[in-house]
């Protein structure tokens, strides 16, 4: 048994193929149950998470990625303004969500909440992508009831991110 077979379910089915960047390499997959096309596939390499639909997602643009046991459901929202969202039904899961959750939480630089009125306020959190040029991006992430567009959180965010720059050696 190879080590792919080890990674995930159906030990002897063969790996998929997953359209990737040049040098990606499969890591963990599995087949999704259901929806228009229930043998995609959800995988997962170095860089990478690719959902179905040939949709690439490098792990720096995963704000979140949760898992609902009870519907073998797995949700990716990514980062951005439009913060798009994907409802994946898996098969089995098997060590994709392990991968999932440690190129997540790698590519995490920083993450620090700042309080404006009270315990509310915003996250300011520093990504890298896991190979290449590795420039760190940026996002502030507003907790429920706070205006982004508000003068004083404004510039709280302007001071965090000043500081949180600095704190990294990040221009």
């Amino acid at each position: 048994m190879s080590f792919l077979d080890r990674l995930r379910p159906g030990a002897r089915e063969r790996a998929p193929e997953v359209a990737s960047a040049a040098g990606e390499r499969l890591l963990a997959w599995s087949r999704t149950n259901g929806g228009e096309h229930p043998d995609d596939v959800v995988a997962g390499t170095r860089d990478a998470l690719h959902l179905p639909g040939a949709h690439r997602v490098p792990w720096e643009r995963v704000e979140t990625a949760d898992w609902d046991e009870e519907s073998s459901t797995l949700h990716v929202v990514e980062v951005g303004a439009g913060r798009a969202e994907h409802r994946v039904v898996l098969g089995e899961a098997g060590l994709l969500l392990s991968l999932v959750r440690e190129r997540v939480t790698a590519s995490i630089v920083l993450q620090r909440h700042v309080a404006v009125r009270g315990r509310r306020g915003f996250f300011v959190i520093a990504r890298r992508p896991p190979a290449g040029e590795r420039t760190v991006s940026w996002t502030l992430r507003h907790d429920a009831g706070v205006d982004p567009d508000d003068p004083e959180v404004r510039r709280a965010a302007a001071d965090a991110l000043d500081r949180a720059r600095g704190d990294i050696g990040a221009d």
